[in-house]
């Protein structure tokens, strides 16, 4: 039996995922060569590291084991997760440490702002874990992460990626009104899949969550995301796209999940670039203005490049 450890814990010999020690392993086929990336080495990815150690921050880039990490650090470019590295979820795809967070730290959203000047970032992508122990979800942090960071670097554009805020009531307004240039919440995946998948969250709730951040501010962008390979059938991906766009969702990215230890749900197969492609050509036809679809697409990846394309669709839209 293999159990994953969380060797930086205070706390020696903690499991990650408590949950899923006594799981049996679940075997994934193995990786294709378009999965394959290079093991991060390079300068930017050292100073990178360097600025988030140094501002005691979190990265989803390192908690989530993003395959993505050597690329996009090189180019001084990460995903800060606030506050904390444990997660009250506990989702099956998922390689965020679960269990009960600590308190806030009230410093975090300075720190982030530091660590977004230093970086020199034009456009910072804040995420969190899921605190379903706070009364507001958290919403609160992430409108003073906001307001810090535009003291700090008024002209970065700043996109987050919350968590769905399942019965806290006026959460969501809350971090609406502090204006993020983009709101994402991911769907994760099908909703037929949710039970294996995301069994804490609730399909319709994260949909009405997205439509209600249009209804209550209709210049933001509006993001989310879906990972194939986990079982789901294509007229499901479909489905999901027709969904979204109910709720006039901007921004669709899909990627290839990745099994972050055997004792996580498996990769039930490997989907081809050319069914990406297929995905992102569909997705075009039904409206969104932004679409990244690839195996290794993830929320953040090339999101500064990415905002500043889905900006220039909706100027070209409105003539």
């Amino acid at each position: 039996m293999v159990v994953v450890v969380d060797t930086v814990s205070v706390t020696p010999l903690r499991p990650r995922h408590p949950e899923k020690v006594n799981r049996p392993d679940a075997l994934s086929p193995p990786k294709p060569d378009w999965i394959r990336v290079r093991a991060p080495n390079s300068r930017g990815y050292a100073d990178t590291r360097q600025i988030v150690r140094e501002n005691g921050l979190v990265t989803v880039c390192e908690e989530a084991g993003c395959p993505n990490i050597g690329e996009c650090w090189d180019k001084k470019h990460a995903t800060f997760m606030i506050m904390g590295d444990t997660c009250t979820r506990a989702c099956a795809f998922c390689n965020v440490k679960t269990g009960m967070p600590g308190p806030l730290d009230a410093h975090e959203p300075d720190h982030v702002a530091e660590a977004t000047f230093k970086l020199g970032l034009a456009h910072i992508v804040i995420t969190s874990v899921d605190r379903d122990d706070l009364a507001d979800g958290g919403a609160e942090h992430f409108v003073q992460t906001i307001r810090a960071i535009r003291a700090r670097c008024p002209t970065t554009t700043i996109e987050i990626l919350t968590p769905d805020f399942l019965r806290k009531q006026g959460a969501l307004e809350t971090v609406v009104a502090a204006k993020p240039d983009v709101f994402n919440h991911n769907l994760e995946t099908v909703p037929s899949r949710y039970l294996n998948v995301r069994p804490g969250a609730r399909y319709f709730h994260s949909i009405r969550l997205l439509q209600r951040v249009k209804e209550i501010d209709p210049a933001i962008f509006t993001k989310s995301g879906i990972m194939v390979g986990l079982g789901e059938e294509r007229h499901e991906v479909l489905q999901v796209m027709d969904d979204l766009r109910s709720a006039e969702v901007d921004f669709l990215t899909i990627g290839q999940y990745l099994q972050p230890t055997r004792k996580h749900h498996a990769v039930m197969r490997y989907v081809t670039p050319d069914e990406f492609s297929g995905y992102e050509k569909v997705a075009y036809t039904k409206g969104f203005l932004m679409v990244s679809a690839s195996p290794l697409t993830r929320s953040s990846h090339h999101a500064g490049d990415d905002f500043a394309r889905l900006r220039a669709a909706r100027a070209a839209l409105s003539g």
